[in-house]
């Protein structure tokens, strides 16, 4: 530092050297500089703290902003806050809205590769209805974690509907595939034997457009009743079908017909399978038939060759034999028989040997085994049969027949061929053919003139009957006239007196009647007097002249013999 200058008498200046400045280094470090620095320092702390306590903030896009609220709505997992929404705006593109939402520190590994987002808010569906507590808290963001490595994304898709099961419940999540989708949709239950089991995830149709794909979830307790041989079938609605056997009616339960349902099962004698992992394809049939007949497994090939009526007869009608099904009808074709002059009609069907019996299907399976042969020598043959009077359904029944006539096995291109016999139906039609031609021949217009006349006749019998019943109506009335005069009502009490003084006349007749006494009397008088007449004509017949003369009176009179008539 600079010295001052000492006070001098202007006279002294001239006796004093001038002052020489000294130069010291001056102070680096002061004491005061600790306050601010350390502000600063605590106020950088803070700043990091207040950083690193927020969490990272992602972006979910969603079609609409509804029950999003900005600084309101939460981010929940599994009812748990883990978040909350900071920022709601419109995308660039104005169709969909970006929602900024921050994680809170400790659940930022939630953050992964498939993680979903959706807004809980009261929905009502044909299947279930949920978020009616939101009612009051309002709507919040479910988060369900992915199951992807835990690299954390900055932008996610929201969902527009919740799914039906949450990734982080244990369970078994499958891919079921099918032709057209029906009325199953998301949330439909997935049945075993009647029970509940699992639900339908989600649904999308294949760019393709071919094929509707399912996420389905079994629960873990039942996971291991899917296996590599389980048949997966559409429960949807009211099933009604005819074929062969008839008209079939299946009813599932009420909650199946409303939301649509699957169930799935081993078809019965088929072996159980091996365990299956998470992903796994498996076909969803139409219905349990369906399921049910893809475990047929044909082997063998025949063409039948009908005379016959084919109408009834469809591409997969069972193949019988004596009521045991052993295959189906694969195709009805001209085209096996192109080139040739056969002009019946070809039938394929296709013989599933592991149907019958070991033994039987070990020799059937043997092209080069003489079993089929020898079969068709003792009377096998094909024929048509009816499987429904109400549908008019036919299907192929084999069997032996003793009566027919020799055959054998022929090929027919590269197919052997069947022999076959008409069946009953087709020899009932013959006969019905034969009556009406029978009929066609009888005088039709002849029978139909008498027929004519006849009716005219009856015509005119009929108006005479009706005017025989317009007199019968007439005398009716009149008797009820004569029944209701006071007269003949009396006639009654008349005809009992009648009866009674008949009846006093007839007991006078009677063995002890007076009568009866004079009767016999004049009898008696009447006998009398007609011996006396006899007695006279004997004497005129002997003696005529004793009309002149007289009797012969004599003293002691011969008697004479009796004459003889």
């Amino acid at each position: 530092m600079i010295e001052p200058k000492p006070e001098t008498s202007p006279d002294a200046e001239s006796d004093v050297d001038a002052a020489v400045p000294e130069f010291r280094a001056a102070q680096r470090w002061n004491m005061v500089w600790v306050i601010p620095i350390l502000a600063l320092l605590i106020g950088g702390w803070l700043v990091y703290q207040n950083i690193n306590s927020q969490g990272p903030v992602v972006q979910i896009q969603f079609d609409t902003a509804d029950g999003i609220a900005q600084g309101k709505t939460e981010v929940r997992c599994r009812s748990v806050r883990v978040g909350m929404v900071e920022e709601v705006q419109l995308a660039d593109d104005l169709h969909s809205v970006i929602v900024f939402v921050r994680i809170d520190p400790k659940s930022a590994d939630l953050l992964r590769k498939g993680t979903r987002f959706w807004v809980v808010r009261p929905r009502v569906s044909t299947t279930d209805i949920s978020g009616l507590g939101t009612l009051l808290t309002g709507a919040y963001l479910e988060l369900d974690p992915g199951s992807g490595p835990t690299a954390r994304e900055e932008r996610y898709q929201g969902l527009e509907t919740p799914p039906a099961t949450s990734r982080s419940i244990p369970g078994r999540r499958l891919v079921l595939s099918a032709e057209e989708a029906g009325s199953l949709m998301p949330g439909s239950p997935i049945y075993f034997r009647g029970y509940e089991v699992g639900r339908i995830e989600s649904r999308t149709l294949q760019p393709e457009g071919d094929r509707v794909t399912y996420e389905a979830f079994i629960q873990e307790q039942y996971a291991a009743l899917v296996t590599t041989n389980t048949r997966f079938w559409n429960t949807s609605g009211i099933d009604i079908s005819a074929g062969t056997d008839g008209f079939k009616v299946r009813t599932p339960s009420f909650q199946a017909m409303v939301s649509g349902g699957a169930e799935f099962g081993v078809p019965k004698d088929f072996p159980a399978g091996e365990a299956i992992r998470d992903g796994m394809t498996f076909t969803l049939y139409p219905d349990k038939d369906a399921a049910v007949k893809s475990t047929f497994a044909p082997t063998l090939k025949f063409l039948l060759l009908f005379d016959q009526s084919v109408r009834g007869l469809s591409d997969g009608a069972p193949v019988e034999f004596r009521g045991i099904p052993i295959g189906r009808v694969a195709d009805i074709s001209f085209d096996y028989t192109e080139g040739s002059a056969e002009r019946r009609i070809p039938v394929l069907i296709e013989i599933d040997p592991s149907l019958l019996r070991a033994q039987t299907a070990e020799k059937m399976a043997d092209v080069n085994s003489p079993f089929m042969a020898d079969a068709v020598g003792r009377g096998l043959r094909a024929a048509l049969k009816t499987g429904s009077l109400l549908t008019g359904s036919l299907f192929v029944d084999l069997d032996y027949y003793p009566d027919a006539l020799p055959a054998e096995i022929v090929l027919t291109g590269e197919l052997r061929t069947l022999p076959t016999v008409s069946s009953g139906l087709a020899q009932l039609e013959a006969k019905v053919t034969a009556i009406l031609d029978k009929l066609q021949a009888l005088p039709l217009d002849e029978t139909l003139q008498k027929i004519g006349s006849a009716a005219e006749e009856s015509a005119t019998t009929i108006a005479e009957a009706r005017a025989t019943l317009d007199e019968i109506e007439a005398t009716a009335a009149s008797a009820r006239v004569m029944l209701d005069d006071p007269e003949f009502r009396n006639l009654p009490k008349e005809l009992r007196l009648t009866l009674d003084e008949l009846k006093s006349s007839i007991s006078s007749v009677g063995p002890d009647g007076a009568i009866q006494g004079d009767l016999l009397r004049t009898l008696d008088e009447l006998r009398g007097s007609l011996r006396s007449i006899k007695s006279l004509t004997t004497t005129i017949e002997e003696k005529p002249s004793s009309l002149l003369f007289g009797k012969d009176s004599s003293g002691n009179p011969i008697p004479r013999a009796p004459r003889k008539n």
